[in-house]
C-alpha cells in the first residue's frame, strides 16, 4: 500500500461519497457511544439525585483535562493529514512516535495533579456535603486512569489523521459496552432479576458511584492498551516498528504544539467556562444540577453527528492542503455543511418532540424531568447553527488555523455564555433555563463568526510548508 492509497483524497469521487465514507465510523461510534452514555447516566441515576450530581459536578473539571489533550491531538491530525495528502509517510511515522512521547510526558504530571486534588475539586465546585464523599471518590478512581485515557485520544487523533475512522469506531464502541457491563455488576448489590418470567440471582458489588467510576476507568485503560497494540501489530504502511527512534523531534514537536496551543487555551476557555456555568447552576440545588447534566447527555445524542462531520472536515481539509488543493478542500466543506445540516435538522425535530420521553429514560425523578425536558426543547432549535459552527472549525483546524476558532470561541463563550448565565441566574433570577438560553446563543454567535473566518480564505496558508 503506497502514500497515494494510503490518501483518501480522490478528485474521481464524488465528494458526498468520500465525505460518508470516512464521516460515517465516527457517526455511527459517537451515536453508540451516546446511547450507552444514556444507559450509563441512567444506570447512576436510579441511585437518586445525589448519585448524579457527585459525578456531574466533576464533569466540568475532567472535561478540561480531556479537552486540553484533545487539542494536542488536534495538531497531530492537522500534520499527519497534510504528510498523507503530500504522499510523505516517514514523516507520518515520525509524527506518530513524537505522539506516543508526548502521551507519557502529559499524562502522567496530569494524572499525579488530578489524584492529588481529587477532593478539592468538588468543593470548589460547590458540591453539597452530602454529595462530596461520593464526587470525591469518583475523582480518586478517574484521575488513575488518565494516563491511559490520554493514550487512547492521541491515538485516535492520529488515526483519524490519516484518515482511519474504523478502527477508533470499534474499538470505542466495545470500550462502551465494557463500561456498561462493569455498570451493572459494580454499581448495584447482588438481586434478584427476573428475564421471561425466569427468576435467578445476579452478583453484584454494590459500589454504588465507585462502581461507576471503577467501570468507566477500566474499559477506557482496556481501550487504550487495545489501540496502542494495534499502532504497533496493524498491517499496512502506517505500522510503527518498536526499533524505531523515539527520541524528541524538536522541529516537529515545535510545528504541531504552535498548532495545538492554540486549541488548547480554546479547550480551556470552553471548560473553565464550564466550570463557572456548573458552579453558577450549583446555587439552584441539586435538581437543577441534576437536570442541567441529563439534558446535556441528551443532547449530546444530536451534537455527536455534528462532531463526525468536523471529523471527516478536518481530515479531509489537511489532506487536499498538502497535495497542493484548496480548491478541493473548499469543495468538501462546502458538501459536509450541506449533509450535516440536513442530518441534524432531523436529529433536532426528534430532540424536542421526545425531549420528555428520552429524559424519563435517565432518571425517575419527575422535578428533574420536568425542568430538563424544557431546556432540551430550547436547546433541539440550535442544533443546525451549531454544526454548522462545528464542521467550519473543524476545516479550520485541519487547515492548522487554531488560532481564530480559539479567540472566536473563547469570545462567545465568556461574553454571551458565561455572562449570560451569571447575569440571569445571580441577578434576575430565571433559573436553569437562563444557562440553557445563554447557550444557544453562544452557539449560534459562533455559526456567524466561524463564518466570516472561512469566507476570507487565510486559513489556507495557516501552515506554510
Amino acid at each position: 500500500m503506497n502514500a497515494e492509497k494510503m490518501s483518501i483524497v480522490d478528485e474521481s469521487r464524488r465528494p458526498s461519497m468520500t465525505i460518508i465514507m470516512l464521516a460515517w465510523p465516527v457517526f455511527i461510534e459517537q451515536i453508540l457511544v451516546s446511547l450507552v452514555s444514556y444507559v450509563d447516566t441512567a444506570m447512576v441515576g436510579s441511585m437518586g439525585a445525589n448519585a448524579t450530581a457527585a459525578v456531574s459536578i466533576s464533569n466540568s473539571p475532567n472535561m478540561l483535562v480531556n479537552g486540553t489533550i484533545m487539542a494536542i491531538g488536534v495538531g497531530f491530525t492537522a500534520m499527519i493529514s497534510r504528510s498523507i495528502g503530500a504522499e510523505n509517510l516517514d514523516r507520518a511515522k515520525d509524527l506518530i512516535r513524537q505522539a506516543l512521547l508526548v502521551v507519557v510526558a502529559l499524562g502522567l504530571p496530569l494524572m499525579c495533579v488530578l489524584l492529588l486534588l481529587a477532593e478539592k475539586i468538588p468543593l470548589w465546585m460547590g458540591a453539597a456535603p452530602d454529595v462530596l464523599p461520593d464526587a470525591t471518590v469518583y475523582n480518586q478512581i478517574i484521575a488513575a486512569s488518565l494516563i491511559f485515557r490520554t493514550m487512547s485520544m492521541i491515538i485516535t487523533s492520529i488515526m483519524r489523521g490519516y484518515g482511519d475512522t474504523k478502527t477508533p469506531m470499534c474499538v470505542n464502541i466495545g470500550v462502551n459496552l465494557v463500561n456498561v457491563i462493569g455498570n451493572f455488576l459494580l454499581i448495584y448489590p447482588t438481586r434478584e432479576l427476573s428475564v421471561f418470567g425466569m427468576e435467578f440471582t445476579m452478583p453484584g458489588a454494590g459500589w454504588g458511584v465507585a462502581g461507576a467510576a471503577v467501570a468507566t476507568s477500566g474499559s477506557a485503560t482496556i481501550g487504550a492498551l487495545v489501540m496502542l497494540g494495534m499502532i504497533f501489530l496493524q498491517k499496512g504502511p502506517m505500522r510503527l516498528s518498536i526499533k524505531g527512534q523515539y527520541l524528541p523531534d524538536w522541529a516537529l514537536l515545535k510545528t504541531v504544539f504552535r498548532i495545538s496551543l492554540p486549541a488548547a487555551f480554546e479547550r480551556i476557555a470552553m471548560s473553565s467556562a464550564g466550570i463557572i456555568s456548573t458552579s453558577t447552576i450549583a446555587t439552584l440545588g441539586t435538581v437543577a444540577v441534576a437536570a442541567n447534566s441529563l439534558y446535556l447527555t441528551a443532547e449530546s445524542m444530536c451534537f455527536m453527528p455534528g462532531f463526525a462531520f468536523a471529523t471527516a472536515a478536518t481530515t479531509l481539509v489537511g489532506q487536499s492542503l498538502g497535495a497542493k488543493r484548496p480548491d478541493l478542500a473548499e469543495k468538501y466543506v462546502k458538501r459536509t455543511c450541506q449533509i450535516g445540516g440536513l442530518v441534524m435538522l432531523v436529529m433536532s425535530v426528534f430532540l424536542y418532540v421526545f425531549a420528555e420521553p428520552i429524559l424519563r429514560m435517565f432518571t425517575p425523578d419527575l422535578a428533574v424531568i420536568a425542568l430538563g425536558a424544557v431546556c432540551l426543547q430550547y436547546d433541539a432549535i440550535i442544533q443546525v447553527p451549531q454544526m454548522l459552527a462545528t464542521v467550519l472549525s473543524g476545516a479550520l483546524r485541519g487547515a492548522g488555523d487554531t488560532k481564530w476558532p480559539f479567540i472566536i470561541i473563547a469570545a462567545s463563550v465568556w461574553c454571551v455564555r458565561i455572562m449570560g448565565t451569571v447575569i440571569g441566574i445571580r441577578v434576575l433570577k430565571f433559573g436553569l433555563t437562563a444557562a440553557c438560553l445563554a447557550m444557544c446563543a453562544d452557539q449560534c454567535v459562533r455559526c456567524v463568526l466561524f463564518f466570516f473566518r472561512y469566507r476570507t480564505g487565510r486559513w489556507k496558508e495557516a501552515i506554510r510548508d
